[in-house]
């Protein structure tokens, strides 16, 4: 990544040096310079896994608080809107088009991945659609930054925190990329398909094989590290992902939303008052779902490849919204 620098014209040189002032005050009331539990950190980080003490210490000099973020992680959109609400940012014209233009310019890269995984194409446009509206916003904050605001001033996730940030200082080092420079979500997800750290040395991968696993800017690496998320949590190919129900009056309620992770067979939720309103590939377990839509209660049947999507972002609202936009991304393509 290439470090800019804009001069503003016309700033005087008084000008110049208050504001630099100002924002050298800034930074240093907002780094985790000297902070108690970020010094921790760079002395627990150095001895575990052999980095220079001091040059850890700079960098988190220079990282900062961003209370946007702490306001952001507050108020995760999968938690307070209803499916019907979801369903209309993910799942829209504009959306779809984006996701047809994206595959037909991606579409040897896309062909390619699918043979090799078993992932369909229209599954890896959905996620890179749904997650970054196919690399247009990919988030304007520096990792670090995110990370440490998250790690050392969240107290109910601090700990999962810590944990990606260690990760994160891994794979900067293993890429051979500056920490300072890489650039994410708030909760320091990365890349076309935001990846948090864990997940990006996990998962991703060198699909083009230049040296670097380049989820931010490399097409082939985003779209095939996506594949190899899926094909290493389970997916499996020329399944259903779900299906809707047919509910009986005496349904057992204690059913429903119960789980994301498929218990029963679909016979056994038969049953239990749940059928599906047509024949399903697949004759694995399901999990019975109800989504309140924009016309009331949905109720649906979750197969394996519903929870695989799922072990992406845990949110029946998040698979729904990945599966229903590529099945209308499929079908675009298709008739266009």
């Amino acid at each position: 990544m290439i470090r800019k620098i804009l001069w503003g014209a016309g700033l005087s040189l008084g000008a110049l040096l208050v504001n630099t002032a100002s924002a050298d005050q800034d930074t240093k009331k907002d780094s985790y310079h000297g902070n108690k539990l970020a010094k921790q950190f760079v002395a627990e980080v150095a001895k575990e896994h052999n980095f220079n003490e001091t040059e850890l210490a700079e960098w988190f000099g220079s990282a900062a608080k961003k209370q946007s973020i702490l306001d952001a992680i507050s108020r995760p959109a999968e938690k307070r809107l209803t499916w019907a609400q979801y369903r209309k940012i993910f799942v829209t014209k504009s959306r779809i088009k984006k996701g047809v233009d994206f595959w037909e310019k991606n579409k040897e890269t896309l062909a390619k991945v699918e043979q090799e995984f078993g992932v369909p194409a229209e599954i890896i446009v959905a996620i890179i659609g749904v997650e970054t509206r196919y690399g247009q916003n990919k988030g304007s904050y520096r990792v670090i930054d995110a990370l440490s605001t998250l790690a050392f001033d969240y107290p109910p996730r601090s700990k999962f925190f810590r944990k990606e940030l260690k990760e994160f200082l891994l794979l900067s080092r293993e890429q051979k990329q500056n920490p300072l420079e890489l650039v994410g979500s708030y909760a320091g997800a990365m890349g076309y398909g935001q990846f948090i750290p864990s997940s990006y040395r996990a998962y991703a991968i060198d699909y083009d094989k230049d040296g670097f696993a380049d989820i931010w800017n490399n097409t082939d690496d985003a779209i095939g590290s996506v594949a190899n998320y899926f094909k290493r949590h389970g997916w499996k190919s020329d399944q259903d992902v779900a299906v809707r129900s047919k509910i009986a009056k005496d349904k057992d309620e204690s059913l429903i939303n119960k789980s994301l992770k498929p218990s029963l067979t679909l016979d056994a939720l038969s049953k239990k008052g749940f059928t599906p309103v047509k024949s399903v590939k697949n004759k694995g377990n399901a999990t019975a779902m109800r989504l309140q839509g924009e016309w009331g209660a949905e109720f649906w049947l979750g197969l394996h490849n519903f929870y695989v999507i799922t072990r992406y972002n845990h949110s029946r609202l998040y698979a729904m919204a990945v599966w229903q936009l590529s099945q209308e991304i499929e079908q675009a393509k298709t008739s266009s």
